[in-house]
């Protein structure tokens, strides 16, 4: 089986993550059941594209994907405003910096400036209880645990493309989807967004926090409504 930046697969099926056709939502001219969709596959998308920024340094295809948004994204509300901060700041970083800023932030010499792992933020230690809470309901949802990947499965990135797998799994319900995300992203991930946002070596991640904090509340309270 193909090993994937998370180390997780889900019915033999590798999680990994997806270039999303558009990190915008319907536009209302659509069925109601067809904006529906158009919204879970903007949702997955952007999971799956903020677990492709954070799971590894991001690869040139990627950076100029995120260069090649148009400005008038910024026009189409918060989140969306959010991605057009990340695609000015794609153009104004060479993939270099950005490589060597990602080294600098989660990874450093011994340990990066933040330490991206649900753990860790809710109990100030890596590998406590709250993993195992996790590991629990991934097991529950279907998730394996790919041998030989170190990384454990509470790196935001980890978390990030689960979720994207859920929301398009169409086995999981909206209340499974809902409890995920409460007890596992909900809790931490806000402080993790600011924490990116307000660090010292951020300069391009900077617009990733922005981003990452702005989709989290929205999730939070489209989540709330279910």
């Amino acid at each position: 089986m193909e090993n994937t930046s998370v180390g997780i697969h889900r019915n033999k099926v590798a999680v990994s993550a997806i270039q999303p056709k558009s990190p915008t939502h319907d536009d209302g001219k659509q069925g109601d059941h067809a904006k529906k969709d158009s919204d879970e596959i903007a949702r997955a998308d952007t999971y799956a594209m903020l677990a492709a920024l954070l799971g590894q340094v991001p690869c040139k295809d990627l950076i100029q994907y995120l260069a090649s948004l148009p400005d008038s994204i910024r026009e189409l509300g918060s989140v969306a405003s959010a991605w057009g901060e990340v695609s000015a700041a794609a153009r104004a970083n060479d993939l270099d910096s950005i490589d060597d800023e990602y080294h600098d932030l989660f990874i450093g010499v011994g340990r990066g400036e933040l330490l991206p792992y649900g753990s860790f933020y809710q109990t100030g230690f890596l590998m406590d209880k709250p993993l195992a809470e996790l590991r629990d309901d991934l097991k529950t949802l279907g998730f394996e645990r790919e041998q030989g990947h170190k990384d454990p499965e509470d790196h935001i990135a980890a978390l990030f493309e689960c979720m994207s797998v859920v929301i398009q799994s169409g086995d999981i319900s909206e209340a499974q989807e809902c409890a995920f995300f409460m007890r596992h992203i909900a809790p931490w991930t806000t402080q993790f967004f600011n924490d990116l946002e307000s660090a010292k070596t951020a300069n391009f991640f900077r617009s990733v926090g922005r981003l990452g904090s702005r989709f989290v509340n929205m999730e939070q309270q489209y989540l709330a409504m279910i």
